[in-house]
């Protein structure tokens, strides 16, 4: 099966190229044309295009943010409607729900902030295909090297993790090796809609950071304040600081059974 794919070289996108070895990359700097050609014998796209969220925002890299998804996924649209590619499968994220609120797929309060508006105009234009399209919401991917957990692993490592502010704040997340299975799952069974790619156990940022101690045999002793978060991050901290409860209620109903739904169990394949 033959894959075009979006955001190529990034965390994911080589996690998924493990799986799906036949694959066309897209550029974002392709024109329309460039793209159209690219899709010949192309049976799926994953648009996986998107600068990094975990970032500094100032208005000028918001910018950035908003073009890198949705100027990028109107152009991937137009030429997947003039194309013979049968399925889209499109990224969003679960920063598209209200903070403080359980939600799963059916929930029709969405958030309000930066983070949300992007999220909705992001998968507006995705709807905007003509093909099968699926909307696969991105919970905290984890998985080795890449992804938030690179990220936090040298100061655990030397016994200076801890909780972020409170540590209240609820985080939705999904096993890398199980947001591939999720791919594979919705193609399997051509799934449409939308699909929250979270594990069914989302937790607390304290109990996290304790569960990342006992794996890693370390110390968890130094909160980093929110104000510090905050200073580093500017508006961007609201991704590390909100609360984000998702469930894949969806994928369960459809049978999707997950490998690593526990964290303890991701944590320990993931560091072994």
């Amino acid at each position: 099966m033959k894959i075009a794919m979006t955001g190529a070289s990034g965390f994911v996108a080589n996690a998924l190229k493990k799986r799906f070895p036949d694959v066309v990359v897209i550029e974002r700097s392709d024109d329309l044309n460039t793209i159209v050609q690219k899709l010949k014998g192309v049976y799926a796209v994953f648009n996986l295009a998107g600068a990094p969220i975990a970032a500094k925002w100032d208005e000028a890299y918001k910018k950035v943010l908003w073009s890198s998804r949705i100027e990028t996924t109107k152009k991937l649209v137009e030429a997947i409607n003039q194309s013979e590619v049968e399925h889209l499968i499109s990224t969003s994220a679960v920063g598209i729900y209200p903070s403080n609120v359980p939600s799963d797929e059916r929930s029709e309060k969405l958030g309000e902030d930066f983070l949300a508006h992007l999220a909705i105009a992001w998968e507006g234009e995705a709807r905007k295909c003509t093909k099968k399209t699926t909307i696969v919401r991105f919970g905290v991917v984890l998985g080795r090297g890449g992804g938030a957990l690179e990220k936090m692993l040298p100061a655990f490592r030397i016994g200076l993790g801890g909780i972020i502010g409170n540590g209240a704040m609820v985080m939705s997340w999904v096993d890398i090796d199980d947001l591939v299975s999720i791919y594979a799952f919705v193609l399997e069974h051509q799934l449409e809609g939308i699909f929250n790619a979270t594990s069914p156990q989302p937790l607390t940022n304290f109990r996290f950071t304790t569960m990342l101690g006992k794996v890693l045999r370390r110390p968890t002793f130094f909160p980093v304040p929110a104000f510090i978060i905050k200073m580093l991050f500017g508006e961007g901290a609201t991704v590390l600081l909100d609360s984000k409860e998702a469930y894949p209620k969806a994928l369960l109903e459809k049978g999707f059974v997950f490998e690593y739904g526990d964290l303890e169990h991701s944590l320990r394949k993931i560091l072994a």
